[in-house]
């Protein structure tokens, strides 16, 4: 099953996990046959929100909420169960500077996909 890490960090804690460090995890998750994706975001003022309500589009700077953590990036691994990714989750670098949220990945159903695209 694959689980998403995400990665909040404080705004002053960004840069404290040097990225030598993260690359050199996602190399150990990768000999380890356990990661499927990785990817660190740009800071959060570089953000854009989009909104759409009734038919309408609409763009806000910056993030959805304030919040004292923000999100920094993301590891996709690939995981028996939530223990196990918990395991892994437990390793990533920022950490130790910040929190790892880990959440399931949610297969879509097709067979509603489908039909769904077909009513829009």
């Amino acid at each position: 099953m694959n689980y998403l890490c995400l990665v909040y960090l404080a705004q002053d804690k960004l840069n404290a996990c040097p990225d030598n460090v993260c690359h050199g995890y996602r190399e150990e998750l990768r000999a380890s046959g356990h990661y499927v994706a990785s990817r660190a975001l740009q800071p959060v003022d570089t953000a854009t929100t989009v909104r759409v309500r009734n038919g309408q589009t609409t763009l806000t700077d910056g993030p959805f909420a304030e919040t004292k953590e923000q999100l920094a990036g993301f590891y996709m691994i690939e995981a028996k169960d939530l223990n196990e990714a918990i395991h892994w989750a437990s390793k990533i670098p920022p950490a130790r500077f910040g929190s790892i949220e880990v959440r399931p990945v949610r297969e879509l159903d097709l067979a509603n996909l489908v039909s769904s695209v077909d009513a829009i």
